[in-house]
Order: structure tokens, then C-alpha cells, then sequence
């Protein structure tokens, strides 16, 4: 069955649901993340507490990837595939995840520090979350897609950093991936016009240098060209008159950061 841009109201609940799920399931993650634990071996965290609540991993075999989590560590920008190798104090990791439950997706990504990080990587990651809402603030009917993208773009660019253009958020529903693409950078009054009830994933990745990427043989892993750190968050929202409603959320994520 073909999706809509625009969702129903039944439809935006069901996102909802999907996307609190994958909160969830990144605070389950979070109570792991400490130097020494394998990435890996937080997947199998994930894909078990997913399945538990009934639903699916999105990522595990889409296109192939095997797996339920991108476990994205330092230089690595998106799509890191879990593995053996331990985290280590002062490493910086983003974790990306999307649930499918009762037809719909949900998608949502954070990133986190192990252990003690330097004040360079903090301020990233302070910086790439706060263009997070930065471009949520314009997922307004009326405006476009560049709206959001020229808002991320402008704000961290601020600061020197790179925004990575090789990837971009875009539409969430019954797909994974839907139509339209939001780039994080642009320029306002440019691309797709957003109308209310319209459901997409936004999620800047910043890098701290050079904004260049490149993807590593095993044809998912996306490095910067620099091998400087790069962070990403996202949020699943929905365009509104005149506020966007944040479907997924990182509450449950930064209560388990507090108690920590």
C-alpha cells in the first residue's frame, strides 16, 4: 500500500508509539555504555528489549545491514556496524535506531560519551543536539525543507564545524525511509513545502572538522575524511501549524544519563 506524506491522526499515534519505543530502547542501551563493553554486544541489548515489546528492529536487514543497531564510534559519522572491539574512556559513540511496530516506524538517534571525554567532543555534542531543535522549530506548515536544513547549517557552522552533505533525515511512516529528503544544509524558502500532519525524521551529523565523508569497504560504515569526531542526533516529528510535536523523545535516555 502506497504511503502519504500527510499521516492521520491514527497514523501519527501509531508513529508515536514506534518512536517511543525506540527511546526506550536507547535508555536500555544507555545503562550499558561504560569503557570496555563491545558494541555488539549492546545490539544484542537492543534487539531483545525491541522484540520483547513486540515489535521489530527496523534496521536489521535493510539493504542488507545486519544488524539492529548503528553503533557509530568517534570518526565513524553514521551506519557503524556492531562489533567486538570495546569502547574505550574518552570515546564518543552514536547510536542510531529505528523500530517497526504495528506497521510503522519509528527513528531516533543519540549520542553518547564513555566515561570522561574531552571538551571538544562535549561541545559537539552539546552543539550538533541544540541544531536538533534548532531545526525542529521550523517544521511548520507553510515553510520548506530548506527552512530546517539552512537553520542546522547556519548554527553549527557558527562554531566551524562540518556538516556532512552525503546524508540527509527524511520521511517516516510505513517506510523507513520517505519521501521528502531534509538535508542539514540549505538555503530557506527552498524544497519540499511542509504541511501539517506530515511525520519526518531530522537528524543533523556534524562533524568537528572538515565536513568530507567517505564509506568504508564493507560498503556502511561512513567515516570522516579527516578522521576528526563527528556527532548526530534525530528526532521523529510532526509538522504543525505552529509547533512541531517531537514524537519520539530523549527523556528516557537522559534520566538514565542522570543517574549515572
Amino acid at each position: 500500500m502506497p504511503y502519504q506524506l500527510v499521516k492521520t491522526e491514527t497514523e501519527i499515534e501509531l508513529i508515536r508509539q514506534s518512536s517511543l519505543l525506540v527511546g526506550k530502547t536507547l535508555a536500555e542501551v544507555a545503562r550499558y555504555i561504560y569503557p570496555g563493553v563491545t558494541t555488539k554486544y549492546l545490539d544484542e541489548i537492543a534487539e531483545a528489549f525491541i522484540k520483547a515489546h513486540g515489535a521489530y528492529p527496523s534496521f536489521k536487514g535493510y539493504r542488507g545491514f545486519p544488524n539492529a543497531l548503528c553503533t557509530s564510534v568517534n570518526d565513524v559519522v553514521v551506519h557503524g556496524i556492531p562489533n567486538d572491539t570495546p569502547l574505550q574512556e574518552g570515546d564518543i559513540i552514536s547510536i542510531d535506531c529505528g523500530v517497526l511496530m504495528n506497521g510503522y516506524h519509528g527513528d531516533s538517534a543519540y549520542t553518547f560519551a564513555v566515561g570522561q571525554i574531552s571538551e571538544e567532543k562535549m561541545l559537539l555534542m552539546e552543539r550538533t543536539k541544540a541544531a536538533l531543535y534548532k531545526g525542529i522549530a521550523c517544521a511548520l506548515h507553510g515553510n520548506r525543507t530548506g527552512d530546517i536544513s539552512h537553520a542546522i547549517q547556519s548554527y553549527t557552522e557558527s562554531f566551524g564545524y562540518g556538516v556532512v552533505r552525503d546524508l540527509c533525515g527524511h520521511g517516516v511512516g510505513r517506510e523507513l525511509h520517505e519521501k521528502p529528503e531534509i538535508t542539514n544544509f540549505g538555503r530557506r524558502g527552498t524544497g519540499t513545502r511542509l504541511e501539517t500532519g506530515m511525520t519526518i525524521a531530522i537528524e543533523p551529523m556534524i562533524n568537528k572538522g572538515k565536513k568530507q565523508v567517505f564509506t568504508a569497504k564493507d560498503g556502511w560504515t561512513v567515516r570522516t575524511a579527516d578522521r576528526r569526531p563527528s556527532a548526530h542526533y534525530e528526532h521523529t516529528v510532526v509538522v504543525g501549524a505552529r509547533q512541531a510535536q517531537i514524537l519520539s523523545t530523549f527523556e528516557f535516555i537522559e534520566d538514565v544519563l542522570r543517574d549515572k
